[in-house]
């Protein structure tokens, strides 16, 4: 049997056990697997260099399904290539607890180095992917031996195409000259609704040729020889990554269904699935591999794995002659944080006790942490100089110098941020990414899918709050810290000052997952040095300033710690005994344990009051039903922000003022009250009623 003619009928036996585990599902998307079996099946075969003994294998190319919805394409071929995935984990295809779900997820089935589902991310997080071998290797080294040619292959599908994140994604790939992506865009010409002619008449490949993409053209994606052909063709770099657009038919080989929209997102049915094996010559049984199938398969995946094995030892000789090269590799893999790294960021703090914005204490600290952590690198959406997340001294990352850890993302907020996430699952760094807090409405799908991978990554925000002030409320974020905080396994930071700021990056680098880092526009009073030494940014809310006995609890975030400070001096004035707590991170703060939670918010205290410069939605857990959310429930406004402050209430007066309307009965002032003021109305502010 030829090469031709086993892998046409590795291709079928995917397309069958494709239509059966979609078929026994009663849910799916067969139409993409019957479609792309045939160049799939040629890539994982011949050019795709993995190693099914170790899904992790340092030497191995990256494979991304950027059209996620095809999962069963994947998990075919993961089966066939002996990555773990059994026949029983096949007829599992969506059910629970299951490690092939409806779409890939990393880490929960062996052989997926990207969840993906949201079209167009995929192929997005691609460029964080290439952009992370490249830096690794020139920074090594290995750039200069035959042990760098990693490839990202990726396939897309008309989605992806017309989701605006492949434009920008792809517009930076090619800036960029990242000839390590390999792009098979799957033009089946249907969607859902129907033909892509509802939507669609660009030409993609003169779209892609703009953005300085290599274009190869496949007449017929379902044919062999032709996508054999370009592959090879695609192997030989030109400078530029390579967008290789093949014809297919979706749902191929079904005799009813085939270039229908109807073969899409639906089960063939049982007797389309019936006729489909009958049409390509394949048995009728169901979940059946051809031994012919499993014998080539097997005899390959010996085959990658003694290629695995030779780079390896060829990797070993490399890092014997380049001992230097070599550790660099191990610090960029394994990403190891110092023990003492809080207590190295709070050296860079400025000991001169002036006001200074978050922004740029982050920006001293971010440039420590870089010195200290090889793998940490980023940066920002075309505002580097407004967040301060230039890493200096250390080069920027571009088509001349693969070395540079400054990313220049340009005006691309979504690109910026799956970048990023494929910087993570690069295996080589530490991303970071930045821009103001309120574009992070761009990005929140791909913190969304940061989370879901658990990825370590840094969101940088600043302009945090209405404090930007006269840029108006287009730029002054409201409501983003109550989305954020909603996301699982999302870690928000939002330090008070100076030290709080440096304790929570040290944080976030230790943190497993995702975390935000928001940051202020407006100087903020750093503590004294006393107060410093109080912060406890790993337990996420710590006890800042109290009196023995408490009457009224104030708990602040980032700027407003400061208010909160300066509210209980004039309560203090008043008489009553106040607790400062400064609440950096609620999610740190809410997997404490249940007596630390009680000791620093004391259940005997129900006189609380939260302060915080954004939508109040989330504070109640803390404050109570009967606590005072003291925040912005309405959009901003373009001043200044001291008049900003003045207006909206966010001064000593007005925050006392708010407290005494919340929580004094004005009936119980009115008899015995003689300040002058209308106590009766709640509108006392003088102090002398309470």
């Amino acid at each position: 049997m030829s090469e031709q003619e086993i892998f046409k009928l590795c291709a079928n036996n995917i397309r069958t056990l494709s239509a059966d585990a979609i078929q026994k599902a009663k849910s799916g998307h067969p139409g993409m697997p019957l479609g792309c079996a045939d160049f799939a099946f040629t890539l994982f075969a011949k050019y795709l260099r993995h190693n099914p003994n170790n899904p992790e294998w340092l030497g191995r190319d990256r494979f991304v399904l950027s059209a996620g919805h095809g999962s069963m394409l994947l998990y075919s071929l993961l089966h066939l290539f002996n990555y773990g995935i059994t026949i029983e984990d096949l007829q599992n295809f969506r059910q629970w607890g299951s490690k092939t779900a409806g779409h890939p997820e990393y880490k929960e089935c062996p052989g997926v180095d990207i969840t993906t589902g949201p079209l167009g991310t995929g192929l997005a997080s691609s460029v964080g992917m290439a952009i992370g071998l490249k830096n690794c290797a020139a920074r090594s080294g290995l750039d200069q031996t035959n042990l760098a040619n990693q490839k990202i292959y990726v396939i897309a599908g008309d989605g992806c195409m017309m989701e605006g994140v492949s434009s920008e994604a792809a517009s930076l790939a090619g800036h960029l000259g990242l000839d390590n992506i390999i792009c098979f865009y799957d033009s089946n010409r249907i969607t859902i609704e129907g033909g892509t002619d509802l939507a669609f008449s660009e030409d993609v490949g003169a779209r892609f040729s703009a953005y300085n993409w290599r274009v190869i053209n496949i007449e017929n994606a379902n044919d062999i020889a032709q996508c054999d052909k370009a592959l090879a063709e695609a192997q030989n770099s030109d400078g530029r990554p390579t967008l290789i657009i093949g014809k297919t038919e979706i749902g191929f080989g079904s005799p009813n269904k085939q270039g229908k929209s109807s073969s899409h997102g639906e089960p063939l049915g049982v007797d389309e699935v019936a006729l489909l094996k009958e049409n390509i010559g394949m048995p009728s049984d169901s979940f059946c591999v051809l031994d012919e199938v499993r014998e080539f398969c097997n005899k390959r995946v010996a085959e990658l794995v003694a290629d695995a094995e030779k780079y390896d030892a060829e990797y070993k000789a490399f890092a014997a002659a380049n001992a230097e090269g070599a550790e660099l590799i191990k610090k960029l893999t394994r990403q190891e944080i110092p023990a003492d790294l809080k207590e190295q960021l709070f050296s860079v703090i400025p000991a001169d006790g002036k006001d200074v914005a978050t922004r740029n204490i982050g920006g001293i600290v971010l440039n420590k942490a870089a010195e200290l952590i090889p793998a940490l690198m980023g940066g920002a959406a075309d505002l580097a100089p407004s967040t301060k997340t230039y890493l200096k001294n250390l080069g920027d990352f571009s088509k001349d110098d693969r070395t540079g850890r400054n990313l220049h993302y340009g005006i691309r907020e979504f690109a910026m941020g799956l970048s990023g996430n494929g910087l993570a699952l690069s295996g080589t760094a530490i991303p970071f990414c930045s821009t103001f807090f309120v574009f992070s409405d761009f990005l929140k799908p791909a913190v969304r899918l940061a989370s879901l991978m658990n990825l370590k990554q840094l969101f940088i925000f600043t302009h945090d709050s209405f404090y930007v002030g006269e840029d108006g409320p287009t730029h002054e974020p409201i409501e983003h810290l109550a989305m954020f905080r909603t996301i699982p396994g999302v870690t928000v930071f939002r330090p008070a000052e100076s030290y709080e700021t440096a304790a929570a990056y040290a944080a976030a680098l230790k943190n497993d997952g995702p975390s935000l880092i928001l940051l202020s526009r407006q100087n903020l009073r750093p503590y004294s040095a006393e107060m410093a030494e109080k912060i406890d940014a790993e337990k996420g809310a710590y006890i800042i300033d109290t009196d023995e006995n408490i009457d009224v609890l104030l708990i602040a975030s980032g700027s407003e710690v400061n208010l909160a400070l300066d509210v209980a001096k004039e309560l203090r004035d008043m008489g009553a005994g106040v607790r400062v707590v400064s609440m950096l991170s609620m999610e740190l703060f809410d997997k404490q344990s249940d007596e630390y939670k009680d000791y620093v918010l004391p259940y005997e205290c129900q006189c609380r009051v939260s302060i915080e410069a954004g939508s109040t939605f989330g504070w109640h857990k803390y404050v109570g039903s009967d606590g005072l959310a003291f925040g912005l429930d309405h959009f901003g406004a373009s001043a200044p922000a001291a008049v900003l402050a003045e207006k909206f209430g966010f001064t000593v007066d007005g925050v006392v003022r708010a407290i005494a309307q919340h929580f004094i009965n004005p009936d119980d002032l009115a008899d015995d009250c003689s300040c002058g003021c209308d106590c009766s109305s709640g509108d006392c502010h003088c102090g002398d009623c309470h």
